[in-house]
């Protein structure tokens, strides 16, 4: 049994600027798109908010205030399935199954391969340094992630059964810990979102 008095869907709830910085990154692809380069690259910035990075680093920074813990007793597997990445192959079918947003908090998402495209094109508005206070903050809220539902610590497979989509700040939040001890719900009793929403997946079509 949980010792958490609620369960809760996600460590917390999104902020709408982060819904504001996905349409600024949606209407900067199309611009690009149309061979507006230099609204593209104003719309790119724009996308960096501060307030979006804050609430990313509120999440998955230390000691947030968003993830507690609350330990249960260790299980000790005799037999614990080698971790592993998702292949290129499993990406695209989770992909198909769970659109471009996080399972857990429901924000857009857009895969890491996407972003590199777009900075590589617009490198002084999309910047991604080593630091996390150097990154792009809309681009590193919604770095799309491969999150292992049941930790393989606790037993989890590699199957698509226990892996869903999330956004980074929901994923490296969670770490290793199991959704009981997080106090979570399980993302897969919630039905994918469905929208409009492409992952920017477009700009890599040219």
């Amino acid at each position: 049994m949980s010792n958490f008095v609620s369960l809760k869907r996600c460590f917390r709830e999104p902020i709408p600027e982060i819904f504001d910085a996905a349409r600024y990154l949606d209407a900067a692809v199309s611009a690009h798109l149309r061979g507006h380069n230099n609204v593209a690259m104003e719309l790119f910035a724009l996308a960096s908010d501060p307030k979006v990075w804050a609430w990313t680093d509120s999440v998955w920074g230390k000691n947030s205030p968003y993830v507690i813990v609350k330990k249960q007793p260790n299980n000790v597997l005799s037999e614990k399935i080698p971790s592993r990445m998702p292949t290129s192959a499993q990406k695209a079918e989770l992909h198909k199954r769970d659109g471009f947003h996080c399972r857990f908090c429901g924000i857009p998402v857009i895969r890491a391969d996407i972003r590199k495209i777009i900075q590589k094109i617009y490198p002084t508005a999309v910047q991604w340094g080593r630091t996390n206070a150097s990154q792009h903050a809309a681009f590193q809220c919604m770095w799309a992630q491969y999150d292992h539902v049941v930790p393989h610590s606790h037993g989890g497979a590699n199957d698509l059964e226990n892996l869903v989509i999330t956004c980074a700040a929901c994923n490296f939040g969670k770490m290793e810990y199991t959704l009981e001890e997080l106090g979570l719900i399980d993302p897969r009793t919630f039905p994918p979102v469905k929208s409009t929403w492409d992952g920017l997946e477009r700009i890599n079509c040219l």
